[in-house]
């Protein structure tokens, strides 16, 4: 036991930092009477950049999906003011989950399927007791197959983002790099980024959550109670 408890994320905070300030500059103070392009991309990005170095300062750890969405924003940057042609900004944006999602097939034919680091790991689930009942009910291929699809449904969602982040990229990015109608549209993709992109995806997300929680009480026969690891025990 330990006597620290790890400080909750502020999601309004999040979605202020990451979404509606850098839209709102972007899309508002990008023109020659305000910051200016380039300025009003540097100061928009330096939101969530600045975001994401907050969350490595208090968890004090590296968080591999945070970098990766820093690194996302920084490469976004410098297309943008390199001015380069906006499909490669919708090529990045399919890239990184089109990557996850192939990461989560392959991850099959390993002895760690991704599902096991999204889902099935020791700080929601109680591990050893669900191994325990699966092996007493001879259920232990039959878990694995719900695995084996669980993650194939982790990939789906991946694989959905990768799709809708180049579609909307593609569809909304048509003004030439360098100018505020661009800066405009960056930021309407921003904001738009999470009701097309996120909640679909989530959804997917949910979905295979209940599936595979629904399959290991089937399985174990244990209540949903048995099954996650109870939170208060991480206080004390």
């Amino acid at each position: 036991m330990t006597n620290k408890t790890e400080k909750k994320e502020s999601m309004l905070l999040n979605i202020l930092l990451n979404i509606i300030i850098p839209t709102i500059i972007l899309t508002k103070f990008s023109g020659a009477d305000s910051l200016g392009v380039k300025n009003g991309i540097i100061v928009a990005l330096a939101f969530p950049i600045g975001y994401g170095v907050y969350d490595f300062t208090r968890v004090k750890r590296v968080n591999f999906f945070s970098a990766l969405g820093v690194i996302s924003i920084i490469l976004t940057g410098g297309i943008s003011l390199l001015e380069l042609d906006p499909k490669y900004i919708a090529i990045k944006e399919a890239a990184i989950p089109a990557l996850f999602g192939i990461a989560s097939v392959v991850s099959l034919y390993t002895r760690y399927p991704l599902v096991k680091t999204f889902l099935f790991n020791d700080k929601i689930i109680q591990v050893e007791k669900v191994g325990e009942a699966l092996k007493t009910h001879d259920n232990e291929e039959a878990f694995n197959n719900s695995l084996r699809n669980a993650s194939l449904m982790i990939a789906c969602s991946f694989f959905l983002s990768s799709a809708l982040n180049y579609g909307l990229a593609r569809y909304l990015l048509v003004s030439p790099p360098g100018t505020e109608e661009f800066n405009a549209e960056l930021g309407r993709m921003t904001f738009l980024s999470f009701p097309v992109i996120t909640v679909p995806a989530m959804s997917v997300l949910f979905f295979t959550l209940f599936y595979l929680y629904k399959s290991i009480t089937k399985l174990t026969q244990l209540s949903l109670e048995d099954i996650f690891v109870d939170p208060d025990s991480h206080k004390s």
